[in-house]
């Protein structure tokens, strides 16, 4: 694809794309995902701020979905994209470092913010009666904040790790993205203790609010089947079974790529596994909860016959 223009401190991002026809239909494809999440996400964040019955904690966690992952999607497909039109790999570490301090951020904050949606629905269809005290706008914010933060925190501390240690003379990163595990691979020093500390991260950030989301929908599920009414277990089903398709979408790939040894991952089982949690996964989100969600698409409409006049 072309000279690199490597200088002593950069890095060299072997990308995503081979150079071939396969590479070029890949690179239009990822494109067309990426204009695709980006009218998504930020329509849906437009439709909440412009709809009066969308102002409720479930709709707000979702419009903070939709920003992060707007952000999250950011942080490595137009990098991805530029180096492809322009053969240019290169990356210098500060860039490196800005990229994995975004990416880690937007990482651990979104698996926070899916509990957080769990919990949300847990209470709204197990305890409705005490849903506006627990659910309160205080509340959501302080879940909200509370993602935004620890996910800075812990990203923050990730990313100064990786900008102190000394790295090889080879600096290539098999990868479309600087990710915190595969610089490993390429460091002059042993990094067997700091790879516990990522191991601990994931369990803490990725694990454990899984675990936690499938204990809400277990619970969940329960006092759905209870229900006597048939219009309250088909809206509660939907309402579920759409949260629960986001969820596998996230964290499945995630949690099966940093729990596993590096000895048992290979660099082409890793690019392919990111483009789910990091390309597909922002896609498909604001897909899902538009199209299984009656009141989203009554809000999409009177949004739009509002709109309709004015440009008349």
């Amino acid at each position: 694809m072309g000279n690199y223009n490597q200088t002593s401190t950069d890095f060299i991002l072997l990308g995503l794309f081979p150079s071939s026809r396969t590479g070029l239909f890949l690179f239009i494809l990822i494109g067309f995902i990426f204009l695709m999440a980006l009218v998504g996400n930020l329509s849906m964040i437009l439709l909440i701020f412009l709809d009066i019955r969308l102002h409720k904690p479930m709709y707000f966690l979702l419009s903070q979905l939709s920003l992060m992952d707007l952000n999250y999607i950011s942080t490595t497909v137009p990098k991805m994209a530029y180096d492809f039109l322009f053969a240019n790999k290169s990356i210098s570490i500060i860039g490196c470092g800005i990229q994995s301090f975004f990416f880690l951020t937007m990482a651990c904050a979104e698996g926070l913010l899916l509990a957080s949606m769990a919990y949300d629905r847990y209470v709204a269809i197990c305890f409705p009666l005490h849903y506006p005290i627990r659910i309160s706008r205080k509340v959501c914010i302080l879940m909200i904040t509370g993602s935004w933060i620890m996910g800075s925190i812990n990203s923050c501390a990730h990313t100064t790790y990786i900008l102190s240690i000394p790295y090889c003379e080879s600096r290539s990163i098999n990868h479309f993205f600087c990710d915190v595990t595969v610089m490993l691979t390429i460091a002059c020093i042993d990094t067997t203790v700091y790879e516990y500390t990522v191991f601990l991260s994931t369990t803490l950030f990725l694990l454990l609010p899984f675990i936690g989301i499938a204990f809400s929908y277990g619970r969940v599920l329960l006092a759905v089947y209870r229900m006597n009414s048939a219009e309250g277990k088909k809206k509660a089903y939907s309402t579920c079974s759409t949260h629960l398709t986001v969820v596998s979408f996230y964290y499945a790939p995630f949690v099966y790529t940093y729990l596993r040894p590096r000895f048992l991952r290979t660099p082409t089982e890793d690019k392919v596994l990111a483009v789910f949690y990091i390309i597909l996964t922002p896609m498909l989100n604001p897909i899902i909860y538009s199209l299984r969600n009656k009141e989203v698409i009554g809000a999409l409409r009177r949004v739009t016959q509002r709109i309709s006049p004015m440009k008349m």
